[in-house]
């Protein structure tokens, strides 16, 4: 049963909306006021949320505010209510990211279709999408088919074929597109003071990169550098802020996305800062290998080249290469030239600092 959270401070309205959506068997949840609506999204977690405009403590467009700002409750359909028709009020919430708007009264089967339809279309976007160049298409076509975002369908984007140990982008240089792997690795690296790289990230076949300096509209503080033949999806500046700034709902599905790749990325620095050196070419296999691993793989190998692992690490490659020579007579991994492959994963995941 679908939860709807009903924000409406006038009592009489409120029961009636209330009615309606339970015989229409949804689920209500009930708030008086603004901050309780508010309160009450970020406990319940409805599946959608209508909420009236002009209300004491805190409006319609303070409760969207609020929301919006909380990745718990962003990507929520929200729903305006109102008895005012100006096109201004219209303007208004439909910039503050108003998934529709209705204005009272309404008939039943009025309200009930706008709902439907919001409903259906977060299903959409809360599919998964398969980790690959066609379900990359998959999910621009949704965002085409929400908002008719007209330059996001594959022809649109252009497939490189880049060779390994070759550079995506440049430390320094200016972001213009969204980057997207559709086969192949990649490393994000920056250059300590000292001229020793520094690997912040790794990604695979379905992530995207880039990201984050093109947000910020400044130039890139890291390079990216493909670790093996690649293909790289470019996906234009404007097409990207045009996914993100003309479609709320899938600028939250992309932000769900990338999401995860932050909280990864952070988590690794941190470790970086506060574990031993021993700990570190550890967690390092690990990571190589919970990233890299095909499912369904009983045994995992990966050739890297030691200058790559101590980036990774943030340690002197000769410190790097004792330590594995430690870990293969430990029994831990076993190494063949650049080819490592790790024996024991539980041991490696479970070592103390």
């Amino acid at each position: 049963m679908k939860k709807i959270l009903l924000i409406e401070d006038n009592k009489d309205v409120r029961e009636s909306i209330a009615e309606i959506l339970e015989l229409a068997n949804y689920k209500v949840i009930a708030a008086e006021n603004g901050k309780a609506g508010a309160d009450a999204a970020i406990k319940e977690n409805p599946d959608l949320i209508i909420c009236d405009i002009m209300m004491p403590e805190l409006d319609g467009y303070g409760v969207l505010r609020v929301l919006s700002k909380n990745p718990l409750t962003a990507s929520i359909p929200f729903i305006f209510l109102t008895a005012k028709t100006e096109k201004e009020d219209l303007r208004k919430g439909m910039k503050l990211g108003a998934d529709d708007y209705l204005t009272k009264p309404m008939d039943d089967s009025e309200l009930l279709d706008a709902i439907e339809v919001r409903l259906k279309k977060s299903e959409i976007l809360k599919q998964e999408f398969q980790k690959t160049a066609e379900g990359l298409d998959e999910f621009l076509n949704q965002a085409k088919g929400m908002k008719d975002l007209e330059n996001l369908l594959s022809n649109e984007k252009t497939l490189t074929r880049i060779p390994k140990k070759h550079t995506v982008f440049s430390e320094g240089s200016y972001p213009n597109f969204l980057y997207f792997i559709s086969k192949g690795k990649v490393k994000i690296s920056r250059m300590d003071d000292f001229g020793k790289e520094l690997i912040t990230g790794l990604y695979n076949e379905g992530d995207f990169f880039g990201y984050t300096d093109l947000l910020e509209n400044k130039k890139y503080s890291e390079s990216a550098i493909t670790l093996e033949d690649s293909e790289i999806c470019a996906i234009k500046k404007d097409d990207f802020f045009a996914l993100l700034y003309n479609n709320r709902d899938v600028a939250n599905k992309f932000i769900k996305i990338i999401s995860s790749n932050l909280s990864e990325r952070e988590e690794r620095l941190l470790k970086l800062a506060y574990n031993s050196v021993r700990k570190r070419v550890a967690e390092a296999l690990v990571t190589l290998q919970n990233k890299y691993q095909k499912e369904g793989s009983k045994e995992f190998t990966m050739a890297i080249s030691r200058d790559d692992l101590s980036g990774l690490v943030g340690a002197s490659k000769e410190t790097v290469v004792r330590i594995l020579t430690d870990f293969k007579d430990e029994g831990l991994i076993n190494i063949a030239g650049s080819k490592i492959t790790i024996v024991s994963h539980d041991k490696l995941a479970n070592m103390k600092n």
